[in-house]
């Protein structure tokens, strides 16, 4: 088929029914699916008053309500058109809310898929729920499936379990919904935030991997593959999600944007955060000799400011100059004690900027080893305590 946009194969869009052109692209070509199909939720009502308002459910006929053997029809049409571009260890990952999510899992079952988890997406910021007859509506469900039973496939295992602060990372995501910053270019009905699709991705492939998305929309997971280094191909029926979905890849053509909107994505309101201290290199040894971390506590006035995330503060990393990182776990999460300098003294240390001090004790007994060692240098910054999240120091592998 002729792509309705692409950019040097790393950005291909096309045109038309997903279960058509997929069986039209080459078998084996996509090394990871994120497929986020129909939910069938539209009634056709445009307007429906609840609650002293009007309110619309309706997201077209693509979303129309079916029954379930017309339910079943669909989502196996499409299903089996994406087993065939799937490589034989790839993964795929279907979104969806109870109104399709078993329609799914019976036919990726049938296919012959291995499901491997439902993830269920928290909101940390639902929109309200306006029935008075049942609980608030606050997650959505994704099944993570491979292709096929026998064949190992692909799981970052080290990075998610550094995301997770040390922990496996389990199969409740606290993600926000989309940030209004990411609807600047364009309006989709369901758009999906950068935030999810950066894990996703993440969690399953590696750089130079390919991502199909056989219901790009907006493509959301476009976006977060070739920020994050990977190849995509994304199917659409509706010509204006693609145009959407273009003005968006536009922007992340300039580095500075690209970088900026990276940076954005990489952070959660849950993300385990970092200490991050300068010390000359005596100073730093002695540190870590002694497992504590100490800054003075406040500036010339005597002030002392606790910046947001100090409460998921779980690492402590020391570094001179920028360079020589060494990375440690906090013996309390998010919290400090202050002790005068004459304390410090009595662990050999000799503090003279400040009477009172923030002290930090770590478990300096297993140093946690970097893939990649960071560079911190930031001219004046270099030198400046700061808070960090821990996935901008780990590497994205």
């Amino acid at each position: 088929m002729i792509p309705y946009y692409s950019i040097e194969n790393a950005f291909t869009l096309y045109h038309g029914d997903s279960a058509s052109v997929c069986d039209s692209l080459n078998a084996g070509i996509a090394d990871c699916i994120f497929a986020d199909p129909p939910y069938f939720l539209s009634t056709g009502k445009k307007r429906v008053w609840i609650k002293d308002t009007y309110t619309s459910f309706d997201k077209g006929d693509w979303d129309r309500i079916r029954n379930l053997e017309e339910k079943n029809d669909f989502n196996r049409k499409w299903l089996t058109a994406a087993h065939r571009v799937l490589k034989d260890n790839g993964t795929i990952w279907v979104s969806g809310t109870y109104h399709n999510i078993f329609s799914v899992a019976l036919c990726l079952d049938e296919l012959g898929f291995k499901i491997l988890n439902l993830v269920v997406w928290n909101k940390t910021d639902p929109p309200n729920t306006y029935a008075d007859d049942r609980l608030s509506y606050s997650a959505e469900y994704i099944i993570w499936a491979r292709k096929k039973n026998d064949q190992h496939h692909f799981y970052n295992y080290d990075l998610m379990k550094q995301f997770n602060g040390g922990s496996p990372l389990t199969d409740v995501w606290r993600i926000p919904a989309t940030s209004s910053w990411e609807k600047k270019l364009g309006k989709h009905p369901t758009q999906k935030p950068l935030r999810l699709l950066y894990r996703i991705i993440l969690s399953c492939t590696k750089q130079g991997d390919t991502i199909l998305d056989p219901f790009a929309g907006s493509c959301t997971s476009g976006i977060a593959a070739n920020l994050l280094g990977r190849s995509f191909i994304g199917v659409d029926q509706n010509q204006d999600y693609l145009d959407y979905g273009i003005r968006r890849r536009n922007e992340i053509g300039e580095p500075n944007m690209a970088q900026k909107i990276l940076k954005k994505i990489s952070e959660v309101p849950d993300d385990v955060m970092v200490i991050v201290n300068h010390a000359r290199k005596d100073l730093k040894n002695l540190m870590i000799e002694k497992g504590i971390c100490y800054l003075r506590a406040g500036d010339a006035k005597g002030s002392l400011l606790v910046t947001s995330g100090f409460e998921r503060m779980k690492y402590v990393l020391l570094h001179t100059n920028g360079e020589d990182c060494h990375l440690f776990k906090l013996n309390n999460k998010g919290m400090f004690q202050i002790w005068a300098r004459e304390t410090l003294e009595q662990y050999g240390f000799h503090p003279e900027k400040a009477p009172y001090y923030v002290v930090l004790p770590f478990d300096n007994s297993k140093e946690i080893a970097f893939t990649k060692q960071p560079n911190l240098k930031q001219k004046i910054n270099t030198y400046r305590a700061k808070i960090r999240p821990l996935s901008d120091l780990v590497g994205l592998n």
